[in-house]
């Protein structure tokens, strides 16, 4: 570990009698961040971390070059800082360093080498350091950390946030300014994302990594939030009061701040306690900062969060896995809710007369028809990414799929076990194959992914596609046993009508709706 920075001292210290290295790598208490009257924006006050990698070291050596007086010192403890070798100092004409090199002490750890979570932790402090530290070169393994000098910060945010998606699908995007606000007297980079996994922050003070925060981090989250909530509390007006804590748990929030003798809740600084008046700067977010927060779509997800809550305190929309259910209309499989329930598929239908003819198509298919539950709809669904929540609460169509399949709000449906509290695995749509059925498909999936997104990347919601065209040789009028073509899209059929060299010979049939084919037909869909 070298830096090549302002050498250490090569001088013996006037009231402890040895050189200034010996004493700050191997007596304990020694530092000089004790003046409280002096402001400093360094990290370390009592030089324990040094120290205690020194105790916690078979070997340890400090080589330190002071230019000024052409200097280099050689040092070296062993078995644990107990035994010091004497100070070697020779002429040296090269610009300063320091370098520190140690071999930890394993077996003090009941370890025989050093873990990949180790090594993993090592480098990460080597990509803190370059990501803090503007204008420094950090090398690692001998390549250089490729951070941008000036705002390096920015780089080792986004290695966090590339390659994030959300749960609505979209991609977590960064947002950064640097606060220049006279107060800031730049010693803050701040950052900011959507997050759907709670309250995040990534922050540092003087370089420290805070992992739990602090009030540094609230000095940015506190504005953030103010500005939301009122524009939160304006969109959603007449339904639940969005709070402070609420908005919090969907921030991702970013800091780097030089903070002036910094106060933590403990030897290892995960969170900074000293308070904001006394930071000695103050970051004010900027207009376009904040505007920028505002489209990026966090007043929706946390519009949509109260919806939510709202339907779940009162109880009128969210359902679980039960055996039984009484819907009107519901053909309900007499497996559905029970132990086989991912085996089960849940048809809606486009009204009455194709729930009619999918039932006769399941009734065709001996032992798996217990698997198949069939539930037709009155017309097109409520668009519920649009719907208020009296609107969603009230519908009863829509509380009617939720009952039938058991969907909870409460989760994700990205993973077996969630899948496995459904009354059915699978949602299939029956639609016709027009405009209208196009769209009734439309919001059913609308609805699906605007509660549930991750769901319909997996296969439990499915659609039934029917012929629109058929086509039958003109010999066989009673259309039994006769060779026929079906088409699923007219681009298809347009296609086969103009390569087919004896178009007579075929009769062609369309098939607008569901309701065109009969149950005959219906049967012979769900055989294939």
């Amino acid at each position: 570990m070298l830096n090549n920075g302002k050498g250490i001292p090569i001088e013996i210290h006037k009231e402890h009698g040895v050189y200034v290295p010996e004493l700050i790598f191997g007596h304990m208490m020694t530092s000089s961040n004790y003046d409280e009257s002096e402001k400093k924006t360094t990290g370390g006050r009592n030089g324990y971390g040094a120290k205690l990698c020194n105790i916690f070291s078979t070997e340890f050596t400090v080589e330190t070059v002071n230019k000024k007086i052409g200097k280099r010192l050689t040092v070296t403890w062993t078995g644990n800082m107990k035994k010091k070798g004497n100070a070697v100092i020779k002429s040296y004409s090269k610009d300063d360093y320091t370098k520190i090199s140690f071999t930890p002490d394993l077996k003090r750890f009941n370890m025989t080498h050093l873990s990949n979570d180790m090594v993993s932790l090592f480098r990460k402090r080597a990509y803190d350091i370059a990501g803090t530290t503007p204008g420094v070169s950090v090398f690692l393994d001998g390549q250089r950390i490729a951070f941008n000098k000036k705002d390096p910060f920015k780089d080792y945010c986004n290695m966090y946030t590339k390659g994030k998606i959300l749960d609505t699908g979209k991609e977590v995007t960064l947002i950064y300014e640097k606060p220049e606000n006279k107060e800031a007297k730049g010693r803050w980079d701040v950052g900011f994302a959507i997050s759907d996994n709670g309250f995040q922050n990534i922050s540092f003070v003087n370089s420290i990594n805070t992992s739990k925060g602090g009030h540094h981090v609230n000095a940015i989250s506190d504005q953030l939030v103010k500005r939301l909530e009122e524009l939160v509390n304006k969109k959603n007006k007449g339904g639940l009061a969005v709070k402070a804590h609420q908005i919090k748990s969907h921030c991702w929030i970013f800091v780097n701040s030089q903070i002036e003798n910094p106060a933590f809740d403990s030897q290892t600084k995960e969170t900074l306690t000293l308070v904001k008046s006394k930071h000695g700067s103050k970051p004010i977010l900027s207009d376009a900062f904040i505007k920028k927060v505002e489209k990026s779509g966090i007043v929706e997800t946390i519009t949509n969060f109260m919806k939510f809550k709202e339907n779940q305190a009162k109880g009128k929309i969210g359902g679980k896995k039960q055996k039984k259910v009484v819907i009107l209309k519901l053909d309900d499989a007499p497996e559905a809710g029970k132990t086989r329930s991912k085996d089960c598929t849940l048809i809606l239908t486009e009204g009455d007369s194709a729930k009619t003819a999918a039932l006769a198509g399941v009734s065709s298919m001996a032992d798996l028809k217990r698997y198949y539950g069939v539930f037709p709809l009155r017309g097109k669904l409520l668009n519920a990414r649009e719907a208020g929540h009296q609107q969603l609460t009230k519908n009863e169509e829509i509380k009617n799929i939720i009952q039938a399949m058991g969907f909870d709000f409460k989760r994700k449906y990205d993973n077996p076990e969630d899948l496995k509290s459904l009354r059915y695995g699978r949602l299939m749509i029956m639609t016709d194959q027009d405009v209208d059925g196009s769209h009734i498909k439309g919001l059913i999936i609308n609805f699906l992914h605007h509660f549930w997104p991750n769901m319909i990347r997996g296969p439990t919601v499915q659609q039934f596609i029917t012929p629109i065209v058929k086509i039958f040789l003109k010999k066989d009028e009673n259309k039994q046993n006769c060779k026929k073509t079906n088409f699923y899209s007219l681009p298809e059929f347009n296609k086969w009508q103009r390569e087919v060299p004896n178009l007579d010979a075929y009769r062609v049939e369309y098939y607008k709706g569901l309701g065109t084919s009969g149950p005959e037909e219906f049967k012979e869909y769900f055989q294939v």
